[in-house]
C-alpha cells in the first residue's frame, strides 16, 4: 500500500521561500500521480501542483502565480514543492495525495486515494 510521508515545513518570514518533500513509499513514482494540497483554516483543500508518472507537471494559476514549483527525485521516491515569495496567504497545512496513474494528473483532491500526513507552512514576521 502507499503511503506517503511529508516534511520541510515550519515557520518562515514573508518573502522568503521553502521546500516540501513527499517521500512515496510502497509504489515507486514510475507508477504514480502525486498531487500537493494545501488547507488554510477555515477553508477548504485546495490543490496547488500536481506531477504524473512521465514527469509532466501542472500548477494552480489560482494558487501559484508562478511561485510553485514540483519537482521530483526518481531516486529518491520523492516528489518536491518549492513555493517563493512567501506570503501569510500561504500559511496552511500542505498535504501531499498519491494515486496509480491515470497518466494526466489533476488538481482536484477527490481524485486520490492515498495522503499524507500533512506539514504545517506558517508565514510570519
Amino acid at each position: 500500500q502507499l503511503q506517503l510521508v511529508e516534511s520541510g515545513g515550519g515557520l518562515v518570514r514573508p518573502g522568503g521561500s521553502l521546500r516540501l518533500s513527499c517521500a512515496a513509499s510502497g509504489s515507486t513514482l514510475d507508477y504514480l500521480d502525486i498531487g500537493w494540497f494545501r488547507q488554510a483554516p477555515g477553508k477548504e483543500r485546495e490543490g496547488v501542483s500536481c506531477i504524473d508518472s512521465r514527469g509532466s507537471t501542472m500548477v494552480s494559476v489560482d494558487s501559484g502565480n508562478g511561485r510553485f514549483t514540483i519537482s521530483r527525485d526518481n531516486a529518491k521516491n520523492t516528489v518536491y514543492l518549492r513555493i517563493d515569495s512567501l506570503g501569510p496567504e500561504d500559511t496552511a497545512v500542505y498535504y501531499c495525495a498519491g494515486r496509480t496513474t491515470r497518466r494526466l494528473c489533476s488538481l482536484e483532491s477527490t481524485r486520490y486515494e492515498y495522503w499524507g500526513q500533512g506539514a504545517q507552512v506558517t508565514v510570519s514576521s
